[in-house]
């Protein structure tokens, strides 16, 4: 079973066993508009939270993705190089940006739960 958490970024991360997998929500595909480039980290990148490890680009700006956890990059999503708008079309599915195991799995009940993510959306608006 997975579970889902957000980060005050816009980030979402699905966690799978020890595997978790990171986009950028709904809402942050939403205000950027059409993504015409992604650039991903490479897989081996030691990250921490909160670092810098993505770039989206779209029609009316670029800007970072961050990662919400520490950890290892194992896997990047290949399919975003070819088509960037997968982002704009599945956020939460297909547009995923990468994988990567955690240096400390208990750091993500401390991410955003859904009601908390949505409480965050209602602060900003």
């Amino acid at each position: 079973m997975s579970v889902i958490r957000f980060t005050k970024d816009h980030e979402w991360v699905r966690l799978e066993g020890d595997l978790a997998t990171v986009g950028i929500t709904d809402h942050a595909q939403s205000a950027l508009g059409d993504l015409v480039f992604v650039e991903l980290p490479e897989p081996g990148r030691v990250v921490d939270a909160g670092e810098a490890c993505a770039v989206v680009e779209s029609v009316k700006a670029a800007s970072d993705v961050y990662a919400p956890l520490a950890g290892t990059i194992v896997e990047t999503n290949a399919a975003l190089g070819e088509e960037p708008a997968l982002v704009n079309q599945e956020p939460a599915g297909a547009g995923w940006f990468f994988r990567m195991t955690l240096s400390d799995a208990t750091a993500f009940e401390a991410l955003l739960d859904e009601a908390g993510y949505a409480a965050l959306l209602e602060s900003e608006a």
